[in-house]
């Protein structure tokens, strides 16, 4: 298969294409990073495409610089290595980038006029160094990194590799690095702040004297949300805790006249209490929880110039929403997009922000906004070259749940589609289960080609049934000990409205998803045999040996009460697994091999159960692939099958 659609994409070349395929859509560029410089004159960000030579199948991410009037727009780095991540010097002179150009990551910057990059180095030795912020005095890059240990290092090269499980964790500290070097020509650096934590998060001081940071227990993915806060002092390495509840604290923002330190905090142990955006005054140490935001799951971006007021994003339905949120007085949605934004950054000054934004048929671009006026004004051109073809019409609809409680979601409809006309419907369902369906793109890259979906006759419908963001905390945790019942329903009624308007046809169904999508999609095909086929990504089948083997199992403590030794009956009423003597329904699987997130065993157990009951199957697993396909000839190849597998069906 693979062979085929790699000489389709080889082909291509410039040429204008009639009818969306995967291979167009792959053509479509990603943007991120955008980011203002502290006047708000300049803006850079991350043009993202996808790179598949005979012998590669890789992303490349370059930096590029515009006015913050979109002129004067040029590529600011090149190269076979990716340079993302990129910060302003505070006299607006360079921008400062990591890469892994040496062979391995490190931190560069390059002369907003252009020129080569000059490498920040060397860095710590044995250190293998992540995310990084320049401080705001400009003499000093800290990041967050881990330390190569040389005896793991010979134990693999002996073949003494074994592992302790939680043993000996390699957690992240805090290291600095001088961005000028001395007069021997090298830079200082040294480590700022280390112990039995893992730094998260973090962020500078206006005065560049501290940093406030996060730690957690460890690095693991389920002690994430575990995290306090701690402030170290630059000079001396001080450390001085600041939160630690048993909630969790994270993102801290210092407000620019350095008089507050604004964080997120959750209202209690767990993923799904809900979010708080909490004031540390610095000088007092009180604290001050501020007013609840719409969804309470806010995503604090830093504060305005003035130091009166925080920004945060969050969803709201299909949509991403910018608040605005005063030290005192309530909070307001101070930007509402055509379709939905991303990668907003704050400059340094806090007077302009840089966004990506995208609609359902309009490609990302990126954005320069003055927080004055709140009117983005494009600066990029990543996918403005692109011919594209005619996009299925895509709107946001609405219906009500079995038990009137109102759901959404998004439809597209063929292309060149006829009122009245009834065709195939494709119910495509999201991951989380906390998770949404926004107004993105359906030309862009990814899993499922909407886009494609569309071109050849297909609707296709995006529900955000309950367990979902962007509806309000109690809709979010309906589905509390209700897998597969309330959420269920949401989406049978989604399709029984489909079809009530004449779009659909009954006898012409197919379903799928990714991860909870992927649940869900296992679910629907044990509980009804109205969908012709079904597709599962990286989809949960039992939720008993998912407790034990992924690498968040308190994700399931959050929406279950108790573990499956304690309520076994209940995990076992909840897996799909349990079903498999209901199923008819033709299934493909497709799973990453080394998925921790979902265990490549939970696809196996399922597609092994309908082999031996003789439904068709297939089962395709990806190597070297986690719970989300990066490769690019992978992500082509499962846009291929999806496609294939729908067209063999209808």
């Amino acid at each position: 298969m693979f062979a085929k659609t790699f000489l389709a994409w080889m082909a291509l070349g410039c040429a204008a294409q009639a009818q969306w395929t995967p291979e167009m859509q792959m053509r479509v560029k990603t943007v991120a990073d955008v980011t203002p410089s502290r006047d708000g004159k300049l803006i850079a960000w991350t043009e993202t495409r996808a790179v598949m030579d005979a012998d590669k199948s890789e992303t490349n991410g370059q930096i590029f610089l515009a006015n913050a009037d979109g002129s004067d727009r040029i590529q600011l780095t090149r190269g076979e290595k990716s340079s993302t991540n990129p910060e302003f010097s505070p006299d607006g002179r360079y921008v400062y980038f990591a890469s892994e150009r040496e062979g391995k990551r490190g931190y560069y910057r390059v002369p907003v006029d252009g020129g080569e990059a000059e490498e920040i180095a060397p860095l710590m030795p044995g250190v293998n160094p992540g995310p990084y912020h320049l401080s705001p005095n400009g003499k000093w890059i800290a990041f967050a990194g881990t330390a190569v240990r040389p005896s793991v290092e010979l134990a693999r090269k002996e073949k003494r590799d074994f592992r302790v499980i939680d043993e000996d964790p390699a957690n992240a500290s805090l290291y600095l690095v001088a961005t000028d070097a001395d007069v021997s020509g090298k830079r200082a650096s040294r480590v700022l702040a280390t112990g039995p934590f893992s730094v998260g998060a973090f962020d500078w001081s206006p005065d560049s004297r501290t940093i406030a940071f996060e730690t957690r227990p460890g690095p693991g993915a389920d002690l994430g949300r575990k995290s306090d806060l701690s402030e170290v002092d630059v000079e001396s390495g001080k450390l001085q805790a600041i939160a630690t509840t048993d909630s969790s604290e994270a993102s801290p923002k210092f407000s620019p006249d350095g008089r507050y330190l604004a964080y997120v905090r959750s209202q209690g142990p767990g993923g799904l209490t809900g979010n708080r955006i909490v004031l540390f005054s610095r000088s007092g140490g009180k604290l001050r929880e501020l007013p609840v935001s719409p969804d309470e799951m806010p995503n604090l971006l830093g504060w305005s110039g003035d130091s009166k007021r925080m920004f945060f994003a969050e969803a709201k339905g299909t949509k991403e929403v910018l608040y605005g949120l005063p030290v005192d007085g309530p909070l307001t949605a101070v930007f509402v997009p055509k379709g939905t934004f991303g990668a907003a950054k704050l400059n340094a000054s806090g007077t302009f922000a840089g966004l990506s934004l995208q609609s359902a048929n309009e490609p990302v671009e990126a954005y320069s906004m003055d927080l004055k006026t709140m009117k983005p004004v494009r600066v990029s051109a990543a996918n403005s070259g692109l011919s594209l073809p005619p996009l299925g019409e895509t709107t946001v609809i609405q219906w009500k749940g079995k038990d009137g409680k109102p759901v959404e979601g998004i439809l597209t409809l063929p292309v060149d589609y006829k009122k009245g006309t009834k065709v195939p419907l494709i119910l495509n369902i999201h991951g989380g289960p906390s998770g949404v369906f926004a107004e993105t793109f359906i030309g862009a890259s990814g899993l499922y080609p909407i886009a494609s979906f569309a071109a050849k006759g297909y609707a296709v419908l995006r529900p955000n049934p309950r367990g979902s963001v962007g509806y309000g905390k109690a809709f979010r945790t309906s589905n509390v000990n209700d897998w597969g019942g309330g959420d269920y329903q949401d989406l049978m009624s989604g399709v029984d409205h489909v079809i009530g308007m004449g779009v659909a046809d009954p006898a012409k169904l197919i379903v799928m998803g990714w991860s909870y999508g992927g649940f869900m999609t296992n679910w629907v095909i044990g509980q009804t045999t109205r969908f012709k086929a079904a597709a599962t990504g990286a989809g949960l089948s039992d939720l008993v040996s998912m407790w034990a083997t992924n690498d968040i199992p308190s994700t399931l403590d959050d929406y279950f009460s108790g573990t499956p030794m304690d309520e076994r009956e209940r995990y076992v009423k909840m897996s799909p697994l349990y079903y498999v003597k209901n199923v008819t329904t033709p299934t493909l699987f497709l799973h990453g091999e080394i998925d921790p997130r979902v265990p490549t065993t939970q696809g196996y157990e399922m597609y092994h159960a309908l082999k031996r009951r003789g439904v068709e199957t297939t089962m395709v697993v990806y190597p070297r692939t986690l719970h989300g396909p990066q490769e690019p000839k992978f992500v082509l190849d499962i846009m291929q099958r999806h496609l294939d597998w729908v067209a063999k069906h209808l």
